[in-house]
């Protein structure tokens, strides 16, 4: 293309993030246009910076999709693209409370104000510009994919302490652990939670309920960082475990017809974390589908017959399955967790 033409030439069209084969994903972000232009162009504000131009829309808003299609992705790109360099970040969309909710975490990237095209009337001008962000997969940092300057998901989690760690945290006498708590119609409900909670005090923790919808990072961070344990039902808010330390425990309540999802989410991001990991596949008598369904349905006997890679069918384990855990036999598992909790809280003497 001439850089002496008056002219805009298209170049390339581009949504700018990472679900690239994800069609529900991709048809919420907005398609980007690419053009050369010419040395005349007139610019508003010159930047002596490159920009690296992403979208925060697709699914963002999910607190899992947040870290997975956003922050790691983000911390991957700039560690291959621009380490040790200035960058600027540009969003080409987000959800309107995405830029102040995470403003202090996107501080740590970049030390430039960020610039959301929906809201720029101005023409910026950059020396470069990357567009889209780098994935290496479900809460992956892979550090052979990142040489010379190889990096871990342990790496994006010492990130994340330099950020949100405030002070030194208060020793206690009791293991914590941190009960994440889902509500409402939101599916994947413990609605024992009460006796759940009475039989971890029972053995021997400190429980705290954490309400992610209801804490900001900052103070969940605090919280998490500074407990022994967390216990929650496979779902977004497990995503904390990126603030427990390594040599906490993690212990996730895996429903019927989440088990790849539960490994892949949670699980292998644990033990790249050098988290203690343990899990509790519920039986079909804890899973509210027992009830719904009846226990000789393909539901209960063969999800993955039953979703037959159907999205729309996998809504029935995610979105409308609630547990009742089995508190004698739960409570098997539990001593197990608080004994290596309790090892690990004896360390920070």
């Amino acid at each position: 293309m001439d850089p002496n033409s008056n002219q805009q030439s298209e170049w390339l069209k581009i949504r700018p993030y990472p679900r690239k084969t994800d069609k529900r994903a991709m048809s919420n972000v907005k398609e980007l246009t690419l053009t050369s232009a010419p040395h005349s162009t007139q610019c508003e504000v010159t930047h002596n910076s490159p920009a690296l131009v992403f979208s925060a829309a697709g699914y963002t808003g999910n607190f899992f999709h947040d870290f997975n299609d956003g922050f790691i992705p983000l911390f991957i790109t700039i560690n291959s693209l621009f380490f040790n360099q200035d960058v600027i970040l540009v969003i080409s969309q987000c959800h309107g409370g995405w830029p102040y909710k995470y403003a202090e975490l996107l501080s740590h990237f970049s030390r430039h104000p960020i610039i959301n095209i929906a809201k720029e009337t101005a023409t910026h001008c950059f020396p470069s510009a990357i567009v889209g962000l780098i994935s290496h997969g479900s809460m992956i940092v892979d550090p052979t994919l990142l040489k010379p300057h190889p990096k871990s998901l342990l790496d994006f989690r010492i990130f994340l302490e330099n950020t949100y760690k405030k002070g030194d945290d208060v020793l206690s006498d009791r293991p914590k652990l941190v009960l994440v708590s889902r509500k409402g119609n939101v599916g994947r409900v413990i609605l024992n939670q009460q006796e759940v909670i009475k039989a971890a005090e029972e053995i021997g923790f400190d429980v705290n309920v954490f309400e992610p919808t209801n804490t900001s990072l900052a103070e969940a961070f605090k919280i998490i960082d500074s407990s022994h344990a967390m216990l929650g039902v496979h779902g977004a808010g497990l995503t904390h475990l990126l603030f427990l330390r390594p040599g906490a425990m993690l212990m996730q309540v895996v429903p019927i017809g989440t088990e790849w999802a539960s490994d892949s989410c949670y699980k292998l991001p644990a033990l790249n974390l050098g988290l203690e990991y343990m899990e509790y596949k519920i039986e079909e008598k804890e899973s509210s589908l027992a009830e719904e369904y009846g226990p000789n349905d393909l539901v209960l006997k063969d999800p993955i017959a039953f979703v037959g890679g159907n999205y729309t069918n996998m809504r029935v384990y995610l979105r409308t399955q609630n547990v009742k855990l089995d508190i004698v036999r739960f409570k098997r598992y539990l001593r197990k967790v608080y004994k290596k909790a309790k090892k690990f809280m004896d360390m920070e003497y």
